[in-house]
């Protein structure tokens, strides 16, 4: 059964005398992957559905108007105001098992540690990064390139919410070590001449998605930006786009 036709069937009862039709629920994501998935699966789920995909639209006036049940965050890389955390049920989405790997970059940070898959967590958005108590966790494989990867993650994401809705699930407080992830910089996608095939193919493919900075080389005054990458045995192939280096600054 597909996953609308399912949440359809059962997503009809009265929940403390409202029924999950006449509810109000709120995505905000700015990534092409999540609106696509809001748009082919998401939005027609029961309930009155409302998409964010800017930033200067998530204002207090509009959560105000809207009275959402909850606001689903799915990579929203803004800081979202004390003031909406406060009248709204903020939930986020974040590629590890948290607590570990707080912070930001979480893909990234997990392939070049090596990691083949990971946990989404599903959390209650705080004051402080990624420290809410959370809702559930599913496992995300980190295998392809970071679209691909994406894109996998935005549908067990669309998953998660239809959980979220129909169980309202009560968050549990994070237990377990602490360990925080430093945001990748746009130099970070330099690559590096200390690395072998393996590495350098997941150098390439972990940054290889819409928005992204991609991997690059610059040699004499041009850059040369690689995407696509498939590895061989002995070699990579890539496409590869060239152009004229502005200045003299890589980030």
């Amino acid at each position: 059964m597909a996953l609308v036709e399912w949440a359809i069937i059962h997503m009809c009862e009265p929940l403390n005398g409202v029924k999950m039709k006449d509810r109000s629920y709120i995505v905000a994501t700015t990534k092409v992957w999540n609106i696509q998935t809001y748009n082919d699966v998401i939005r027609h789920y029961p309930g009155k559905w409302h998409l964010i995909s800017r930033s200067t639209d998530l204002t207090v006036h509009k959560i105000r108007s809207i009275k959402p049940k909850y606001i689903f965050f799915p990579h929203w890389s803004n800081i979202v105001s004390d003031e909406i955390l406060d009248i709204a049920t903020c939930i986020c989405f974040h590629e590890t098992d948290l607590p570990f790997g707080r912070g930001g970059s979480p893909i990234q940070n997990l392939i070049v540690d090596g990691h083949k898959e990971t946990l989404i967590s599903a959390l209650r958005m705080s004051k402080d990064l990624d420290a809410g108590p959370i809702y559930l966790k599913r496992k995300l494989s980190l295998v392809g390139l970071a679209e691909e990867i994406f894109l996998r993650s935005s549908i067990t994401v669309a998953q998660m919410i239809n959980t979220i809705i129909i169980d309202n699930p009560k968050p549990s407080k994070q237990e377990g070590e602490v360990s925080t992830f430093k945001r990748r910089s746009p130099g970070q996608s330099q690559i590096s001449t200390n690395t072998n095939l393996a590495e350098l193919f997941d150098h390439i493919r972990m940054l290889d998605a819409q928005s992204y900075p991609p991997a690059f080389i610059e040699v004499d005054g041009f850059r040369y930006e690689f995407t696509r990458p498939a590895l061989k045995t002995d070699a990579i192939l890539a496409d590869v786009r060239v152009t004229k280096v502005a200045g003299g600054s890589i980030d």
